[in-house]
């Protein structure tokens, strides 16, 4: 079977309880298996967001409805299913998770079973939202893990990329969280030089010094080069896939699609970068999610094998 016509199968139809989760079902092209199921993601803020990021890699927008935000009843039903799964911990992204209104009760169904991250612009976390955001975490056993995405160490860097007043807003989001008892992880895309590394990372450590969050998490992540950053920056250069030879020997766990899937609210997807392309919806249920995935169809797998299983709060790497 060749990777087009098993993606179009993928696609259209949802129940995959048959097939051999660890088998790929053709040698010829290189495929993930779904190890394990020790990752949820949730796409709960679907696609729309306060923000329009010229490095975006699935384009969110106040005005991009591609994907919609989900409903309490329609998390619970898949933390339900996840139960008997195994899954070890989860994940809310969008989009911008906030602007969904039944934010924090997911949360507190979420923290009943397992320790929760959820992934935010920190733009509408005010005083009260961490103060409620606190006593969530504070009435649980599990973690409630809070990061932020902020591009650059001071309002010039970072609003260019995501807007102007973004750095400011974020920057006292920020402070909010740290206040109320919260570690939060800041999530820097990089959009400069290698050789600039260091000196971002300090500028970094020097504005957190200046909200009193004096260990501050810095988790650095590469370009993925879809959605706006292809238009921003580049594309992927050809020579940039995964191909059969390359996962001879490599320890496929790194990826983060052997060991997770992403949820949306049209369907069930093979990870949270890929939900722009019909051909990575593996099916509607966790239990149907267990195929394995054909990773010639998209060159944003290459980022993954290169850097490990970035959108987890601290990636492995092969490096």
């Amino acid at each position: 079977m060749t990777s087009e016509k098993f993606a179009k199968n993928s696609l259209n139809n949802g129940r995959h309880e048959q097939a051999a989760p660890h088998q790929a079902p053709d040698d010829e092209i290189p495929w993930a298996p779904l190890h394990s199921l020790d990752t949820l993601w949730f796409q709960v803020g679907g696609t729309i967001c306060n923000l329009w990021c010229t490095h975006c890699f699935i384009s969110c927008s106040p005005k991009n409805h591609n994907f919609g935000f989900m409903p309490r009843e329609t998390v619970k039903t898949f933390l339900d299913e996840s139960k008997e799964l195994g899954v070890k911990e989860y994940y809310f992204t969008g989009g911008e998770p906030f602007m969904n209104q039944d934010m924090f009760a997911i949360l507190q169904d979420t923290l009943e079973m397992g320790p929760a991250t959820v992934l935010t612009n920190g733009i509408l976390i005010r005083e009260r939202t961490a103060k409620r955001l606190q006593a969530i975490s504070e009435q649980t056993r599990f973690s409630l893990e809070i990061r932020v995405s902020l591009d650059g160490c001071n309002a010039e860097s970072n609003d260019r990329i995501r807007g102007n007043g973004s750095f400011d807003k974020a920057l006292n989001g920020l402070r909010n969280l740290v206040t109320h008892g919260f570690l939060p992880i800041i999530t820097v895309a990089q959009t400069w030089e290698d050789h600039e590394t260091e000196k971002i990372f300090d500028g970094f450590m020097e504005i957190m010094k200046g909200i009193e969050y004096t260990r501050p998490r810095i988790k650095i992540i590469p370009p993925l080069r879809i959605g706006r950053e292809k238009v921003r920056s580049r594309g992927y250069e050809q020579y940039e896939h995964i191909t059969l030879e390359m996962m001879r020997d490599y320890d496929d766990n790194l990826l983060q699609c052997t060991r997770s899937r992403m949820v949306t609210d049209k369907g069930v997807y093979v990870c949270p970068i890929l939900i722009d392309y019909p051909e990575a919806r593996i099916s509607e249920t966790l239990k149907g999610a267990f195929s394995p995935f054909p990773l010639d169809n998209n060159q944003a797998c290459y980022t993954c094998y290169i850097s490990g299983a970035i959108c987890h709060n601290f990636s492995a790497s092969n490096s």
